[in-house]
């Protein structure tokens, strides 16, 4: 992509609604635009970013089974009727038709539609266990939307819902969903930071668990256990004082980011919509579930939230939006546009700076400021070497290396 073309331009200033460094280095470098308090525009930048975080959590999501579906939006007042929730969530967003006079809800989750979706459908015990995912919008009326992307009214959602026939299947199964949370974590460039953590498990089970990414910017508390490498929310600190696992007492208290969470539903939303199986003697029982959240938006900032620095944010490879940053300097621009071909042709992302109206040291703010994982220059000076100057975001200082070296380097 050539940079003068990109929409929209960098800003200098800070945005004056702002707080959080993902909003604020993502709104500068043109990742995201805010349209009001907990919604965002996702710019060609950062749309580029989310697609490939939902690839890797779509990968993954199927490498455990999952088939991917997609579930609307809204959903009739009779679903949310049945579980209760029509009147007790408090962040769902409630409408009447101004036609109809029909009452509508915004998705701010889909154990409603998943359950009697499955439900269509007669299940026998041969057809368990079933594995169904969605990468979709959620709305939820927060009480104060902020934090950026970490916390919005409007954001997207992974969710995968597992159906079994019994709860020792789906305690399989979860504890497998773990360790696939723990490889998009990893993939991402997160799982250094990210720690399993204990959370309650309100009328489903004793516990939950989260996935939190430690970080000072964090609205969570957790407290770690260094030796087991897992977490406890603080919300059950008091009744779980010591680690679960080794039952060590010198736990360190940490400020992070929820970036995923995973429940045993059990039968919570199966029995008020009736959905059994035929058992293998014949007689109808109730399927166990477990449902299993990652929000690839909070994700996004969280990774923004982990990996930044004075001059702005430092993309892990997997997630850039390009993997290479070309700038071209003064009369090397021409030489510069044949090296953006070839990397084209070799299948190589590309942002190539090909600005004629602005100086090097504005080219090499904006570079820092979206971050991308390799700038590259070509200059009158390394041409006159047959080189091209190569820095990795994450470094300081930069190199001379020819351009086949290059291709090796970042090919």
């Amino acid at each position: 992509m050539l940079q003068s073309t990109l929409f929209p331009k960098t800003l200098r200033d800070t945005p004056k609604d702002e707080i959080s460094t993902n909003a604020i280095l993502l709104t500068r470098a043109g990742f995201i635009n805010k349209l009001m308090a907990g919604v965002y525009t996702y710019l060609p930048l950062g749309l580029r970013v989310l697609k490939k975080i939902e690839n890797i959590i779509r990968k993954e999501m199927e490498q455990a089974g999952g088939q991917e579906i997609l579930m609307p939006s809204l959903h009739p007042k009779e679903n949310w009727e049945k579980t209760g929730r029509w009147e007790s969530l408090d962040v769902l967003f409630r409408f009447v038709s101004h036609y109809t006079k029909t009452e509508y809800a915004l998705g701010s989750t889909h154990e409603e539609v998943v359950v009697p979706l499955v439900g269509n459908f007669s299940l026998s015990y041969k057809n368990l266990p079933l594995y169904l995912f969605q990468i979709q919008t959620k709305f939820r009326d927060e009480k104060r939307a902020k934090a950026g992307i970490l916390r919005g009214r409007e954001f997207s959602m992974k969710d995968l819902y597992s159906f079994h026939t019994s709860e020792e299947d789906l305690n399989k199964y979860y504890e497998k969903m773990k360790g696939h949370y723990m490889q998009i974590f990893n993939t991402v460039g997160i799982g250094d930071e990210t720690f399993e953590t204990f959370a309650s498990g309100g009328s489903f089970s004793k516990y939950s668990h989260e996935f939190q990414t430690i970080t000072d910017s964090g609205e969570d508390t957790i407290y770690v256990c260094e030796k087991c490498k897992i977490g406890i929310n603080k919300e059950i600190i008091n009744e779980q004082n010591t680690c679960p696992k080794c039952e060590a007492k010198d736990l360190q208290e940490k400020k992070a980011i929820e970036v995923g969470n995973i429940f045993p539903l059990k039968t919570k939303y199966s029995e008020p919509f009736s959905l059994k199986f035929k058992a293998e003697d014949g007689t109808p029982k109730d399927v166990i579930m477990g449902c299993y959240g990652m929000g690839p938006s909070r994700v996004m900032g969280t990774i923004v939230e982990v990996h930044n620095d004075e001059r702005g944010i430092i993309w892990p490879e997997a997630v850039a939006p390009f993997r290479v940053h070309l700038i071209g300097l003064g009369n090397a621009m021409a030489d510069a546009h044949k090296l953006y071909t070839k990397l084209l042709s070799e299948k190589v992302e590309v942002l190539f700076d090909d600005r004629t109206e602005i100086s090097a040291g504005e080219k090499f703010a904006d570079a820092d400021l979206i971050g991308i994982p390799y700038r590259v220059v070509v200059s009158e000076k390394t041409l006159k070497e047959n080189k091209v100057e190569i820095k990795k975001r994450s470094e300081k200082e930069p190199k001379l290396i020819s351009e086949e070296e290059l291709l090796n380097y970042v090919g």
